[in-house]
């Protein structure tokens, strides 16, 4: 068997847009996704009983379906109530959700995490409750959950290859494509796989590198 890696290369254009939807929907997917997380973490610690019950179904409801099936209900389920989304919105949804419930987890740990005594001291300094959360309990709470959770940003990228299901043109959909032009299947995977490889390393240093300095201070 012969390989010919320059039939796959030649249409770097399209593998070029691949790697720009898929990194573009995992930006938008990251700053959303952790903000619900945010939000649905302080429910689960901190909110009302009804609230605590609403998100947790949520998260349970996310984490034990596969994201494949979370994708088709949005993309092809929701039609069907009056609520038609471009393939692009829906996997922008469908992820977020996905990132969103596990992050919920990961930074309640960090939230409960957090000495008691440390939100009686700023009580104490007459700290409002959302000057104490946003102060004193989430910046530590993300430095200890920091490396769970850009393991997780990474998943729900790689996650996205999925999205090529309902013709999003991602990177997975570039080489399926490129693929069933010229039949070799073997070399755009593998081009594929190296090009995911390092994407996930990439974004795992830059994670780590802006967490410190956006997130959770040095």
């Amino acid at each position: 068997m012969e390989f010919d890696f320059g039939a796959i290369l030649v249409d770097w254009r399209l593998l070029a847009k691949g790697v720009i939807w898929t990194l573009g929907l995992t930006a938008i997917a990251t700053l959303i996704g952790m903000t619900v997380g945010i939000g649905c973490a302080w429910a689960r610690a901190s909110g009302p009983g009804w609230l605590r019950w609403i998100v947790g179904s949520y998260v349970e409801l996310v984490r034990n379906t596969p994201f494949i099936v979370q994708l088709f209900f949005i993309f092809f389920g929701l039609p069907a109530a009056g609520l038609k989304l471009t393939p692009e919105v829906a996997s922008v949804i469908a992820m977020v959700l996905n990132l969103g419930a596990y992050a919920t987890e990961i930074i309640r740990a960090g939230i409960e995490a957090t000495p008691r005594g440390q939100v009686e001291a700023a009580l104490s300094l007459a700290l409002n409750k959302v000057q104490v959360f946003t102060r004193v309990v989430l910046p530590p709470a993300l430095k200890k959950v920091w490396p769970a959770m850009v393991s997780q940003i990474i998943i729900v990228m790689l996650g996205s290859a999925v999205c090529s299901q309902i013709s999003v043109e991602e990177l997975s959909y570039a080489a399926n494509l490129i693929q069933s032009r010229n039949f070799r299947a073997f070399e755009a995977f593998i081009i594929a796989t190296l090009v995911y490889l390092a994407l996930s390393i990439a974004a795992r240093r830059l994670l780590n590198w802006l967490g410190p300095r956006f997130f959770f201070g040095r």
